[in-house]
């Protein structure tokens, strides 16, 4: 397997992890949507990272996917992902949370970067949305007693809500203010501290 993209990318980071706790081989591409267009379109013609080119050739363009595609690959007491109910939403839950905040700084990010007018009433949605998703957040993860989000074993959830922190922390210095969120912080640090953490990691690099 080929993974595209680079890992300031909580997108690409989460999968970079996965496929390494995995122990999965794979070819990791550090492309960038903007300096590498000409290498990432003809693979994905939606010019976004994550891409993942299977082994037969196939393409996998988003996030998601490619988590549940790596996941069929090992046997189920080994993923990442609860599977008996109601875990598995519940974490499906956090994992959509913490990827649609990403999103939103992504979209914060390019609004701020790429206009020379930036819409204000948009940067204001976009903060307000990504404040409410760490309000949710903090109250969940504060709610809970054990290690890690489902149990004594980390899983999808927890790389995810850890990638997207990081990211936005670091395309938007100030922005976040993680001593008011101290569940969410120490839950970063710890996952941050795991050497599949540390391994996978990047920091952010903003385009040129």
């Amino acid at each position: 397997m080929i993974l595209i993209g680079q890992y300031d990318s909580s997108f690409v980071r989460r999968i970079g992890i996965a496929l390494t706790l995995y122990g999965l081989p794979f070819e990791h591409r550090p492309w960038s949507i903007f300096g590498d267009v000409d290498k990432i379109q003809p693979i994905n013609p939606l010019i976004r990272v994550p891409t993942m080119v299977l082994d037969d050739g196939d393409v996998i363009v988003d996030s998601p996917s490619m988590i549940d595609h790596i996941d069929s690959l090992v046997p189920p007491d080994l993923r990442l992902l609860p599977q008996a109910e109601p875990e598995r939403h519940r974490a499906i839950a956090i994992m959509a949370l913490a990827t649609g905040f990403a999103d939103k700084g992504a979209a914060l990010f390019y609004e701020k970067q790429l206009h020379d007018h930036p819409s204000e009433f948009w940067m204001d949605r976009c903060r307000r949305q990504m404040l409410g998703v760490l309000d949710s957040l903090e109250m969940k993860r504060s709610s809970i007693a054990s290690i890690y989000w489902f149990g004594e074993q980390f899983g999808h959830a927890d790389i995810a809500v850890a990638c997207a922190i990081r990211h936005i922390s670091e395309a938007h210095p100030g922005l976040i203010h993680l001593e008011s969120y101290p569940a969410l912080a120490a839950h970063c640090a710890s996952m941050e501290a795991l050497p599949v953490f540390q391994q996978i990691s990047q920091p952010f690099i903003a385009p040129a």
